[in-house]
């Protein structure tokens, strides 16, 4: 097994949220977000010029200006997010891939407050990896008309989440900080959102709750519990402040996967149909 690394990644992550909330002078910050832009080749045809953000989180966080159309119908699973799928399967004996070659347990990924009941549903399920790059949209949405009844913060460390590095360390994605959400569509299908962080994402957010803090100095599980939580298709769940991945998982001949490995996903495509 390769030696992990020993350098405090949420130490660096705090650091770097800390300057991309910074709102430097305009001149300044127009020329840090230009940068970012031509560097990371971030795409601004549906949002605001570069130079118009008060700071590189203000950037990174942005907004879309055009209503994307959302793919389907009321029993089709959309993209919450735009990245790249970088796997997409079957679980099979409580395993799944981070990426090719890379197994790990998606039961020790969704943390101590998820019912083994639950966690059994999962058996032989379907799971969809998106990966979020710096350049991508960092907003993600509701990919199906939902009811919210659990969320579970993991502290963990803040490994980046690039191809390089799901290849350096196994289980990478177990060892990272994450936020998981418990999810059941209109006809009580169970469906997991796992939220990872990475290197340098400042936050991950929520809109329904803002009370769930993640990259904070804490080390122990925090559960939320929720009552009345209900998104619609398309509503803003939250944000990356940085790219990372969202991992779904699916209960057991509950839906079709529409997406295969390796290819690229707007927010709004189909991923799955409901069986």
């Amino acid at each position: 097994m390769k030696r992990k690394p020993t350098f405090k990644t949420s130490c660096i992550s705090r650091i770097f949220g800390t300057f991309a909330q910074k709102e430097f002078p305009t001149p300044i910050q127009k020329i840090i977000n230009q940068t970012y832009t031509k560097l990371m080749h971030v795409d601004l045809k549906e949002c605001d010029d570069a130079t118009s953000y008060a700071s590189l989180n203000a950037l990174f966080t942005r907004k879309l200006n055009v209503a994307r159309v959302l793919e389907g119908n009321e029993n089709t699973f959309i993209s919450p997010c735009d990245g790249f799928i970088s796997e997409a399967g079957v679980a099979e004996n409580d395993q799944v891939l981070q990426i090719k070659g890379f197994l790990y347990n998606y039961k020790e990924l969704l943390g101590d407050y998820i019912a083994k009941e639950n966690r059994d549903k999962l058996s032989n399920g379907t799971y969809i990896n998106f990966y979020l790059s710096p350049k991508d949209y960092h907003r993600y949405h509701s990919p199906i008309d939902m009811r919210i009844s659990k969320a579970v913060h993991i502290p963990g460390k803040l490994y980046p989440v690039n191809f390089k590095w799901l290849q350096k360390i196994p289980s990478l994605f177990i060892e990272n900080e994450r936020v998981v959400l418990e999810c059941y569509t209109k006809d009580d299908k169970l469906f997991y959102m796992v939220f990872v962080g990475a290197l340098n994402v400042g936050k991950m957010r929520f809109t329904f709750d803002e009370s769930i803090q993640t990259n904070a100095k804490t080390s122990s599980q925090q559960f939320y519990m929720y009552k009345n939580v209900e998104l619609e298709k398309g509503d803003e769940l939250g944000r990356f402040e940085m790219g990372s991945t969202i991992v779904m998982f699916f209960e057991t001949n509950s839906v079709d996967l529409k997406v295969k490995r390796d290819t690229s996903i707007c927010f709004g495509q189909s991923v799955a149909q409901k069986i």
